[in-house]
């Protein structure tokens, strides 16, 4: 039976939040003589700490109760509260599916978490079998998801997932960030009903706003709650709300942007599988592919010569390289040099 105050840290639970200026008021206009500010200047006021204007817009495009959202300063952020939050360190655990985001295992460790790796079957999804026992381990506070996963930009299956939330009394996080780019359903929808689950999306990749660094994590009010208690008073500037207030003003201009990626990820794939130094362009729900090259080190450092950078991933999937979707002259650039690839093995 899932229990949110028994598996809150005990210091967590116990803690008396910092309240900040903004808390005590949150009102617009006013001499504001309590937060030891400049008066001068158009910076010049800490931001508001909750990102309330930003949430009510979230909510209405989300269709998700305000509180249920929470904002972090990028998806690291949110990760790293996680940890914080529901692990000790030195005795619990963290249950990752891999290959996939690095930052799991990162924060992991320097929260002094040990991390449990199940490989993904070959088709790139969960191994059930593989999974099932680690639920009942006590100690096992947090699963992460990554769907669309990276670097294999695969969906992961919507039954295997639920099944893990449903027969698991930790947390189950599911990171969303490229869902976007996806035509397959987002497991937003379980947010009501699965008091365990946090989703995260982001501001950092169909509203390209990478450098903005907002994350947004949804889920039972009760764990909101905890996130809110630990996080930095003012961890997102009031420039970094208004550029991600700006973007869901242009929702339309949103959309047809994905559109476009997505029809130059199908167009870029087309062309690489006919490539032969190509030997597999993996499906995508992303806005990268992950490809199998032959000698994927040679590749890329040819790649790189010709001043186009990807990822070399050959560490965790053997000889791929992740591509991710560019403009259209960008992709282009990258198809003339594939097949200039082509040529000189052909030749040789």
């Amino acid at each position: 039976m899932f229990d949110l105050e028994k598996l809150v840290r005990d210091n967590v639970r116990k803690l008396t939040p910092y309240k900040s200026a903004r808390d005590e008021f949150s009102g617009k206009t006013g001499i504001f003589l309590d937060a030891n500010e400049n008066p001068y200047g158009n910076l010049n006021r800490y931001p508001d700490p909750y990102q309330r204007e930003l949430k009510t817009a979230i909510s209405k495009i989300k269709e998700i109760d305000q509180e249920r959202i929470f904002l972090g300063n990028g998806s690291d952020e949110i990760i790293d509260l996680c940890f914080r939050i529901f692990c000790n360190p030195g005795r619990d655990k963290v249950l990752t599916f891999t290959p996939t985001y690095g930052m799991y295992e990162v924060s992991a460790a320097v929260n002094d978490i040990e991390t449990i790796k199940i490989p993904l079957n070959k088709n790139f999804q969960i191994d059930l079998e593989k999974t099932r026992p680690l639920l009942s381990d006590n100690n096992l506070k947090l699963i992460f998801i990554c769907s669309p996963n990276n670097p294999t930009a695969n969906t992961m299956n919507y039954d295997d997932v639920e099944y893990i939330i449903t027969n698991f009394n930790g947390i189950v996080v599911i990171d969303e960030a490229y869902i976007d780019f996806s035509e397959k359903p987002s497991f937003l929808k379980l947010i009501n009903r699965c008091a365990n689950l946090i989703l995260m999306h982001t501001f950092s990749k169909a509203f390209g706003l990478a450098a903005a660094r907002v994350g947004m994590a949804f889920s039972s009010p009760g764990i909101i709650k905890f996130f809110n208690k630990v996080k930095p008073p003012y961890n997102i500037s009031t420039i970094n709300q208004r550029a991600a207030l700006n973007k869901l003003n242009n929702m339309e201009g949103i959309k047809n942007q994905v559109l476009r990626i997505r029809r130059e990820r199908e167009k870029l794939s087309e062309v690489l599988k006919k490539i032969s130094v190509v030997e597999m362009v993996y499906p995508s729900d992303a806005n990268f592919l992950l490809v199998k090259v032959k000698n994927a080190d040679y590749i890329y450092n040819t790649l790189i010569n010709s001043n186009i950078i990807t990822r070399n991933r050959s560490n965790v999937v053997d000889d791929c390289l992740r591509i991710t979707i560019g403009k259209r002259s960008e992709n282009d650039r990258l198809i003339e040099a594939f097949y200039k690839l082509d040529h000189s093995k052909s030749g040789s």
